[in-house]
């Protein structure tokens, strides 16, 4: 086999291929056994029926076909690797001359990764929001933990701020009941904002018995984005009783003996929080940074394949989860289809350079991933998609997506290292170390990645698969 190689443009490649006619004996071999097995002449048994009559009966072009179809993904991985390339996504085949007993000769054209040069990216310079945990959040926590251990008692009067109501619901829309639009025995606590916009001020002195009708936009199901005329009756009233913020209260509702052990610990816990959002918003950052630093022509089939792939997924898996589709969002979003288009774009161009960038830095730096860190990667994913480690990792093997998953810390790897290496300062001035704890930090950067890579319109967080 012969084989030549044209650069079309930076990012995609035309193979010349030419075969001698011998080197399909193999696939010819396979045709004729399969059509052996698919069709009956009298005289023959299934199996065993001569390549000459094949040929009379049924045409030698239709054995060709088969053999070529069966020849092509060997010849074409053959050429890939002489010309050492790395396609990307399927190549458009074309025979260009099949003469039989002579050549086969076809050319495949294909987008290929673009070269890329890492600049020095040591001399990153970022600015993130300082840690600072304040006594009114310490006191918020602790109010929050005494929330959920919280008692109701029912009482005889007109409901008010803070208390328990149960409440049956119907939404009207163009005064037709909503078929989702009904719900019965509901809980809500006056005032948390958990419900629909303006049941508070509709609920306050009611007793139970007692409704009122008021209007609010719907934040989901079949009428999501829409005004509803939502009728609401209170059935039951209960006083929301907090206990005492005493020493009592820390051991009933922690491992601590006093209330100031609680506090302390609540200190703690949000600082760990604050640390946590300041690394992943120093890894956003920096990887901003790093993109602009880089100059690469993006496979314009690529992006295409993957605003594409956006699309569906935000349609057809997030969207649907939520109750809504397409249009419904862009009006909850307040977005046009030409502006959710260019969006989508952005992201995509945003997504594909990531990888690119950092797949080059596994390369350079000669990034490895053992298998302690794929082990906890392999458990954060199969937390976040609702699997036990089992059955994520079971799934991640059948659907062959294990070298998926090594890629996703490999790249969490890359963007960690960069981190390390720029000088990152808070809001205060202060210099933010960035080299704590390198496993967190490894998988945090992980998360961040997969973010960009992958993307999630509809929730702006982490989707699985890369």
């Amino acid at each position: 086999m012969k084989s030549a190689v044209e650069t079309l443009n930076p990012t995609r490649v035309r193979l010349t291929v030419e075969v001698p006619f011998e080197e399909l004996k193999d696939s010819l071999d396979a045709a004729y056994k399969k059509i052996n097995q698919q069709v009956t002449v009298k005289g023959f048994r299934k199996g065993k029926i001569p390549a000459r009559v094949i040929d009379q009966r049924f045409g030698r072009g239709a054995v060709l076909e088969e053999a070529v179809n069966d020849a092509l993904p060997k010849l074409y991985t053959e050429a890939v690797n002489e010309a050492e390339i790395s396609p990307l996504g399927q190549p458009e085949v074309d025979i260009t001359e099949l003469k039989d007993g002579e050549t086969l000769n076809f050319t495949a054209e294909v987008d290929i990764r673009p070269t890329i040069e890492i600049p020095d990216y040591s001399g990153i310079e970022i600015t993130v929001d300082a840690i600072e945990v304040t006594d009114e959040d310490v006191e918020k926590a602790v109010e929050e933990l005494r929330g959920r251990f919280a008692s109701t008692t029912p009482v005889e009067r007109a409901a008010g701020d803070g208390d328990v109501i149960t409440v049956d619901l119907e939404a009207k829309v163009d005064g037709e009941v909503l078929q989702d639009g009904v719900a019965e025995g509901v809980s809500y606590t006056i005032g948390s904002g958990e419900l629909l916009d303006g049941i508070d001020e509709a609920v306050k002195g009611l007793e139970a018995g007692g409704e009122a009708t008021f209007t609010s936009q719907l934040k989901g199901g079949s009428a999501a984005g829409k005004d509803a005329e939502v009728t609401v009756k209170v059935t039951a009233v209960a006083q929301r009783e907090l206990p005492e913020l005493d020493d009592d209260f820390a051991q009933l509702a922690s491992e601590f003996d006093t209330l100031e052990e609680l506090k302390a610990d609540s200190r703690k816990r949000l600082t760990t929080m604050k640390q946590y959002d300041q690394a992943t918003q120093a890894q956003e950052r920096v990887l901003e940074e790093l993109l602009k630093l880089v100059e690469i022509p993006m496979p314009e089939k690529l992006l295409e394949d993957e605003v594409n792939t956006r699309k569906h997924n935000l349609e057809h898996h997030q969207l649907g989860q939520m109750g809504l589709d397409l249009a419904k969002y862009l009006e909850i979003q307040g977005k046009s289809q030409e502006e959710f288009d260019t969006e989508t774009q952005e992201a995509a161009v945003k997504g594909i350079k990531t990888q690119f960038i950092l797949d080059e830095l596994v390369s350079k730096e000669q990034l490895n991933v053992n298998q302690e860190e794929l082990t906890e990667h392999l458990m954060r994913r199969a937390a976040s998609s609702g699997m036990s480690p089992d059955q994520f990792a079971k799934a991640v093997v059948e659907g062959n997506q294990v070298q998926v998953l090594v890629g996703e810390v490999a790249r969490g790897k890359a963007l960690a290292l960069v981190v390390e290496s720029a000088k990152v300062v808070d809001t205060n001035g202060e210099t933010v170390d960035m080299s704590d704890d390198e496993d967190e930090t490894v998988e945090a950067a992980a998360e961040t990645v997969e973010s960009v890579v992958d993307g999630d319109e509809a929730k702006g967080e982490e989707k699985p698969g890369a």
